[in-house]
């Protein structure tokens, strides 16, 4: 898997999982219970990760809502 999103802003969060799922692109997201240890304030990113055969779609329904993306590094 690959990460395809990392953010904060759990609106930007909500959407890219509505979008994806209209597109039918499996995601999984990771950090989701992170809070507990963070104490609820939110510093830690959560990350949406699709399958690495589903990154290039991906990229581009995130890309065309004007959403966030990261980059291969």
């Amino acid at each position: 898997m690959k990460e395809l999103l990392r953010t904060n802003d759990p609106t930007e969060t909500a959407l890219a999982k509505a979008l994806l799922d209209g597109e039918g692109i499996d995601y999984f997201e990771m950090d989701v219970h992170m809070s507990v240890l963070e104490g609820s304030i939110g510093i830690l990113p959560r990350r949406l990760m699709v399958r690495d055969r589903d990154l290039f779609m991906a990229r581009v329904v995130m890309r065309d809502n004007g959403l966030p993306v990261t980059e291969d590094r």
